[in-house]
C-alpha cells in the first residue's frame, strides 16, 4: 500500500485574561489621550484574549496526521498562557520599549512560539482582543531555542 503525504493546517484556540494601558513615554500626556482615548486610562483595563495558533501538518493517509497537538498545547501554555494570564502586560519586559497594542502583542506571541516549534511549522498567529478587534501575523521564521 502506498502512503501519500499532503499538507494541511491545524488551528487551535487558547485563552488568557490580561490587563494593560495603551501609553507610550514617547508622547505627552495629551498626545497619549488623543492617540489612545479611553484605553489610556491610568488604571488600565482588561481583555479576555483569544489566541488562534495555526501550524502546518503533514497528512499521511494511513494515520490521518502527524502534528503533535499535545506538544503544541504545552508550548503555548508555557510560552504564552503562563506568561500573560492574569498579568499586567505593561509590566512584561518585552513591552518596556513598545506599546501594548494588539499588533505588538501578536508579534510577541509569534516570536515566543516560533523559536519553540519545529522549523517552518508555525503558519499564523491570530489574536482576538475584543468583539471587533482581531490581529494576525504570519511572519518570517526566526531561529532560536525555547
Amino acid at each position: 500500500m502506498e502512503l501519500t503525504m499532503a499538507q494541511a493546517s491545524v488551528t487551535k484556540r487558547y485563552r488568557f485574561c490580561a490587563a494593560h494601558r495603551l501609553h507610550t513615554d514617547y508622547l505627552s500626556s495629551e498626545d497619549n489621550r488623543a492617540a489612545f482615548g479611553k484605553c489610556n486610562n491610568p488604571n488600565g483595563h482588561g481583555h479576555n484574549y483569544v489566541v488562534l495558533v495555526t501550524v502546518k501538518s503533514g497528512v499521511q493517509t494511513s494515520t490521518g496526521g502527524e502534528m503533535d497537538l499535545d506538544r503544541l498545547d504545552r508550548t503555548v501554555g508555557q510560552q504564552v498562557i503562563t506568561r500573560f494570564d492574569h498579568h499586567d502586560l505593561n509590566q512584561d519586559p518585552e513591552f518596556a520599549e513598545r506599546t501594548t497594542t494588539g499588533e505588538n502583542l501578536v508579534l510577541l506571541i509569534w516570536d515566543l512560539l516560533v523559536k519553540c516549534l519545529p522549523s517552518g511549522q508555525l503558519k499564523k498567529v491570530g489574536l482576538i482582543e475584543t468583539r471587533d478587534n482581531y490581529f494576525e501575523y504570519a511572519g518570517g521564521i526566526k531561529n532560536g531555542e525555547c
